[in-house]
């Protein structure tokens, strides 16, 4: 499985129009060879690099796994959960200093999740505990 995506290659910086301080939406996402057998897909986006806490940039489940890909700035209408500033949907880079790594990690599931519009990412992890088919991962970086 991959996830890729026309606005930004794999471990290349990712244009402003994407950040808190641009448009402040999701760039568009591609999602190739899900497994046959997937009931859904989890997306998780979150930044490593904070000084005390992994920073969650966005968290989106139950994306039908015949969805082929996430258009710029599309309007989501799968279950979201909160980010970081918790406020439910995306929210761009906005490192505080230096360059920072923003992580885009697919899930294919075996299960639909059982889970509140607006739950945490930790809540999320927990829930697809055990029901991982394959995962996947993109990773643009984005510096003030």
């Amino acid at each position: 499985m991959e996830i890729v995506s026309t606005a930004f290659e794999n471990g290349n910086s990712m244009p402003v129009k994407y950040a808190k301080k641009g448009d402040n939406i999701p760039p568009p996402l591609k999602f190739e060879n899900v497994p046959e057998n997937t009931k859904s897909l989890a997306l998780i986006v979150d930044d490593p690099g904070g000084p005390l806490i992994t920073f969650v940039h966005w968290v989106v489940w139950n994306i039908p796994p015949n969805i082929a890909e996430i258009s710029k700035g599309a309007n989501i209408t799968y279950p979201q959960g909160k980010n970081s500033f918790r406020k439910q949907g995306y929210l761009g880079p906005c490192p505080p200093y230096g360059k920072h790594n923003y992580f885009f990690k697919l899930y294919a599931l075996d299960v639909m999740l059982d889970l509140n519009q607006g739950a945490t990412k930790k809540k999320i992890v927990k829930a697809m505990s055990g029901h991982i088919i394959a995962e996947a991962q993109l990773m643009g970086t984005f510096q003030k």
